[in-house]
């Protein structure tokens, strides 16, 4: 146990100098370089010269390619990524700091070449050049933009999308429909990286276009028979529908300037608004870049601009870990914590509120500027940390009993709990053409977020088997157990992520160590366990949909099954211990896999590397062990 005191010391004294005056943790939130990508893009479009960043986003992206030429989304990806590719080296291009023959260069047109060039890119990155003239717009978006003219009590509305897609589909919708392009002086020219004749050009993978051919037309017809509903002629509705998709967009800009506190869709948010003709001057435009230049994450030596910044959910789950560890509520760090969580609670109505109309609002957000896109996840986290505090303090007990509300309002009909909005799981967006449509533009129920939030009604607001939220929790992930005794977890690589989170909440709520779902579980966990003592998964897992493993231990997978492990064992186990003495011994190195993307964002096309993760789980588990193992 002293081993484990010496590394609780450790991650507690690096965590407390890393803590803001504000009260924050703002680790990086690291994806891919498509971001950075489209930091170049509006930099040029918009002629804004500011060189220092561009040299530090373009050394960022220089550094991640690989031997081949290509980038990839994770280390162990099979070659690399296209789209992720061409994102990269088109940057590269447009920033004017390299050229195409350029040996790396010509190493990646080669490898964007040989796996079929532009035209089999994914859509964010046909958009991002159709809108710089590099790629031509289609005749049409095969999602009419009528769509957001139907109100969500029809068979078939824009609120059938989740509220992150619908920021996103918005201001695509509109680019699409003017096929809008602005291309930026001195843009390169993209023309050989086609492998293919004009003809096959389109912003739809032929298997997409295909499939929603066989399976979407309904979804079409559903569209048409519901305007014909509407007192309006087809001019009209059209116009109407375009004039509703600005005011959509311009009532989501939070203060800081962004859409959605979401890089990606403030990047497509400010061509759709110049689509609409406003200014690059205009203060709505120039204060989204300002909002995009402050999310940007400066390294040593370069820069990356993040999808989204984590500092509530950073804060929210390194305050509660600190707290786990033996820290007060009343040490200086988790006061400051506390006080800023308590500021960043949300007291407006969201979209959230359509599918709950009898909800109050009382949820935390995941970004330090999100004030109307509460989650699951994040709520539950600021309560953890909370909770001591609103047994004492009358302030925060109102504000934790509004959480607690909220959270409970937010749950499914079929028993689970989704991420952002309610029974928000319409059949039909599986037809559409958007590639990984059925896991981005819906939010179903997933083990991990039902998982996680039965641990925290069961460890932090007392409830039982008994409970009827409860109840019909549980029920639904019985229901979703795989056949080998584990969950797949949609926010977290993979089904580490979601198993852990399904035993913490099964044991939290009541469960026996003894129940055949929590011991066929284990059974899988232990059958995964990596010769060093750590666990370790690969991102290819939410793809295949099947447990795939890394090869290699991470330090927040492994802190993962050994928190499963304690919850269900009165003992340590062998187990247990090995993968006690591998975070004891691997936890301070600085190496791929200390930084390897555990969450999960967008299957098969982002994958985010939280560099908070591998000081957060670790500080868990081994508080967890310390407390339940002290006097063993």
């Amino acid at each position: 146990m002293r081993e484990v005191q010496q590394e609780i010391n450790r991650i507690q004294a690096f965590l407390l100098q890393r803590q803001q005056e504000d009260g924050t943790w703002r680790f990086c939130l690291e994806s891919s370089p498509m971001t950075d990508s489209h930091m170049i893009i509006l930099l040029r479009t918009l002629g804004i010269h500011d060189e220092r960043l561009m040299e530090k986003l373009t050394a960022h992206i220089r550094s991640l390619q690989h031997d081949n030429g290509a980038w990839k989304l994770y280390p162990d990806e099979h070659e690399g990524h296209l789209s992720t590719t061409i994102d990269s080296y088109y940057a590269l291009l447009l920033s004017g700091k390299y050229t195409k023959d350029e040996p790396r260069m010509a190493l990646a047109r080669s490898f964007i070449l040989e796996k079929g060039g532009l035209t089999q890119a994914n859509m964010l990155t046909k958009f991002s050049t159709a809108l710089t003239g590099q790629y031509q717009w289609p005749s049409h978006f095969l999602v009419p933009v009528e769509i957001a003219l139907l109100p969500p009590s029809f068979p078939v509305s824009f609120y059938d999308f989740v509220g992150y897609a619908r920021v996103h589909l918005t201001p695509m919708m509109l680019v699409a429909d003017r096929q809008y392009v602005k291309k930026p002086d001195d843009a390169p020219d993209l023309s050989d990286l086609y492998a293919d004749t004009p003809i096959t050009r389109g912003l739809y993978p032929h298997r997409v276009l295909d499939h929603f051919l066989k399976e979407g037309q309904s979804f079409l017809a559903t569209i048409h028979d519901s305007l014909q509903r509407l007192p309006f002629l087809p001019g009209q509705l059209h116009k109407l529908a375009l004039r509703r998709l600005e005011q959509y967009i311009l009532a989501r800009i939070e203060p800081d300037g962004t859409l959605y506190n979401y890089s990606t869709s403030t990047f497509f948010m400010i061509f759709a608004l110049l689509a609409r003709g406003y200014s690059p001057k205009d203060p709505l435009i120039q204060k989204a870049m300002q909002g995009l230049t402050n999310s940007v994450y400066e390294y040593k030596n370069g820069a990356h601009l993040q999808l989204a910044t984590s500092a509530v959910w950073d804060t929210a789950l390194l305050a509660s870990s600190l707290q786990k560890s033996g820290l007060s509520t009343t040490h200086p760090a988790i006061q400051k914590a506390n006080r800023y969580l308590l500021q960043k609670q949300q007291h407006t109505y969201g979209d959230w509120k359509i599918r709950n109309p009898k909800g109050k609002p009382g949820g935390w957000g995941f970004s330090d500027y999100n004030t109307m896109n509460p989650d699951i996840d994040d709520t539950t986290a600021a309560l953890r940390s909370l909770r001591l505090l609103a047994r004492t303090d009358i302030t925060t007990a109102a504000a934790w009993n509004r959480g607690l509300e909220w959270l409970l309002s937010m749950q499914n009909d079929d028993g689970g709990w989704p991420a952002f909005e309610r029974n928000t799981d319409a059949d039909f967006i599986r037809h559409l053409p958007i590639e990984g449509a059925d896991t981005v533009s819906t939010d179903p129920s997933s083990a991990d977020l039902t998982g996680r939030t039965l641990e925290f009604l069961g460890n932090y607001a007392g409830r039982t088997l008994t409970d009827p939220h409860v109840e019909k929790g549980v029920r639904w992930l019985l229901r979703h157990q795989e056949s080998d005794g584990s969950w797949y977890g949609r926010w977290g690589i993979t089904y580490l992520y979601g198993t852990w989170a399904a035993i913490t909440g099964l044991m939290a709520i009541g469960f026996s160590p003894t129940d055949p779902a929590i011991q066929k579980a284990v059974a899988w966990l232990v059958a995964i366990q990596n010769p060093d003592g750590g666990w370790g998964e690969s991102c290819q897992s939410d793809q295949k949909k099947m447990y795939v493993p890394l090869g290699a231990s991470t330090p927040s997978q492994t802190a993962w099954a050994i928190d499963a492990l304690i919850a269900v064992s009165p003992m340590p186990t062998a187990e247990l211990q090995r993968g006690i003495h591998y975070l004891l011994t691997h936890n301070q190195a600085n190496d791929w896999t200390t930084r390897y993307p555990t969450g999960g964002g967008r299957p098969g096309g982002t994958y985010f590397a939280y560099h908070s993760y591998r000081w957060i789980w670790p500080l868990l588990a081994l508080s967890h062990y310390q407390t339940k193992y002290a006097n063993t």
